[in-house]
């Protein structure tokens, strides 16, 4: 996938493709759709061989126009490339919040796609707005395209079934939701995949290894965290996987209760100290708790490393929800 930015990223797009446009935050269900309607299109057409093209912004825009209100992100942008690329999106163009572009008026931004890049197709999802103050959507761009080769398609939401059985449309808004309420198994089905935390290993208080319980310290300060708990997870090093039991909170058992995410892995031995790992989300376990001694909290953790190595197993002949990217997949998920 060839990666472009800005403005001048829109004129180096390839002529005659299909294209969305949108924040793509989570790279969830709903986004996998309007992929997998782009390929369906441009695969029985003129426009096969010409490029998926997606557009979208980094960061959030409003992380400049309302700082206060911004939403938290679920995906950064390195997670983000990787599963659109694997989803078969061939160019990705981030157009920065910057005045240029927060400017533009969605008429003139319309025309820089109409007359520079010329695709074939342009697919987005319900809800869509784009430009100055969100004035353009679908049915603007239905009427800016008249008498050109482009097709204006929009989709409906993404419907999927939660653990409770309740129907609900997957958005980006609807995942930040369940993850900040620690829903790993509800956030999971919408994305199609585990929810992932991803920082740098730095040093906390080593408090772990005085119990030899040693756990990585993650600094993760630009995406949301999950709701306070431990979790089943899993961790990939070095090609290999390992459940991991990840503690999120003030840790109450400590005098010093700064606010932490520490993985344990299980089955590692090694330092990760300065290194960027990604730990995946499986199950909420348990809220935290303070207990009256060492020993009690010691074994609390080993039913605690009990529970993920079950969970993980489970994943290995069950899993909650499971959605292969892939230019191969022409099927929404």
């Amino acid at each position: 996938m060839k990666v472009l930015h800005g403005i001048e990223g829109l004129h180096e797009l390839p002529r005659g493709g299909a294209l969305s446009i949108g924040n793509y935050d989570g790279v969830h269900r709903g986004h996998a759709r309007i992929v997998n309607e782009m390929r369906r299109l441009t695969a029985g057409s003129g426009a096969q061989g010409h490029g998926l093209c997606v557009v979208t912004f980094e960061p959030h825009p409003l992380t400049i126009l309302k700082p206060a209100v911004a939403p938290p992100r679920l995906t950064p942008v390195e997670v983000k490339r990787r599963l659109l690329a694997a989803m078969g999106v061939t160019h990705l163009v981030e157009l920065p919040p910057s005045p240029e572009v927060l400017n533009l008026e969605a008429q003139a931004f319309f025309a820089i796609l109409r007359d520079q890049v010329s695709p074939r197709h342009i697919v987005e999802g319900p809800n869509f707005n784009f430009g100055k103050a969100r004035h353009g959507n679908v049915q603007r761009m239905i009427e800016w395209s008249a008498g050109t080769n482009i097709e204006v398609h929009s989709l409906a939401a993404e419907e999927v079934a939660l653990l409770d059985l309740s129907l609900v449309e997957v958005s980006s808004t609807l995942v930040r939701y369940l993850v900040a309420n620690g829903r790993a198994r509800d956030a999971a089905i919408c994305l199609g995949r585990p929810y992932v935390l991803r920082g740098e290993v730095v040093k906390g208080f080593q408090r772990g290894r005085t119990i030899g319980i040693p756990t990585a310290n993650m600094s993760v300060p630009q995406q949301l965290i999950p709701e306070d708990g431990v979790y089943a997870a899993s961790c990939t090093v070095n090609g290999r996987q390992h459940p991991v039991a990840l503690s999120i909170g003030s840790l109450p058992s400590f005098e010093k209760r700064a606010f932490q995410v520490e993985a344990h892995l299980l089955d590692f031995e090694g330092d990760l100290y300065g290194q960027i790992i990604e730990v995946e989300l499986l199950d909420y376990l348990r809220e935290q708790r303070r207990y009256a001694s060492v020993e009690s909290l010691k074994a609390q953790i080993d039913r605690d490393l009990i529970s993920v190595r079950a969970r993980i197993a489970e994943d290995a002949t069950r899993p909650i929800a499971t959605t292969v990217f892939s230019p191969a997949s022409h099927s929404a998920p």
